[in-house]
């Protein structure tokens, strides 16, 4: 099984949501999970992931499924392979238990073209790092995930989740109450 992650905030509050999904060539989720954290804090340049990590962490502690791969949204190393980000904080925390593939959407100075990958007929790469899972493996993984445009639809659905349930219940369109942790099977 594997676990796509992504991370929103909204005032003072992180919301995480999460997509589980069989394969690299899964078209849908098994089942999403979400988490939200009070008291983020305010960020602080260079250390981005100290939001992140505490959000992450908690749905992890949700999830009972058997992980073989935590996929995030956004760098693992910020150069590729030395100077840690969010993801080698998080695998980290995790004491190596699961590896992790960080996907970024946009560059960083320093990252090669050796973590770039095209997808569909885009001309922008996403680059991939890795922690604990070989990065050519990851790559093919990516550029392989169900859609056809540049980013795989998983990591668009656990973007949209994330972003819908940072908005509180009362601006929702629909009944659902707001609570600190959300489970939904699809």
């Amino acid at each position: 099984m594997l676990l796509a992650v992504d991370v929103q905030y909204r005032d003072d509050c992180g919301f995480a949501a999460g997509v589980l999904f069989q394969d690299w060539h899964s078209d849908r989720a098994v089942r999403t999970v979400s988490a939200r954290v009070d008291g983020i804090g305010e960020y602080v340049p260079g250390e981005f992931y100290k939001r992140e990590l505490p959000c992450i962490l908690k749905l992890l502690s949700l999830v009972d499924e058997d992980i073989d791969c935590v996929i995030i949204d956004g760098f693992v190393y910020l150069d590729g392979d030395a100077r840690p980000c969010l993801g080698k904080h998080l695998f980290d925390a995790v004491q190596g238990r699961y590896p992790i593939v960080g996907v970024a959407k946009t560059s960083f100075a320093g990252i090669s073209d050796q973590y770039e990958v095209l997808r569909g007929d885009s001309k922008r790469p996403l680059y991939v790092a890795t922690a604990g899972y070989d990065l050519d493996d990851a790559k093919c993984s990516i550029a392989a995930m169900h859609g056809k445009h540049r980013i795989p639809s998983l990591l668009k659905i656990v973007d949209q989740r994330c972003r819908s349930d940072s908005i509180p219940a009362n601006e929702h369109n629909s009944d659902e109450a707001s609570s600190n942790v959300q489970c939904q099977i699809l």
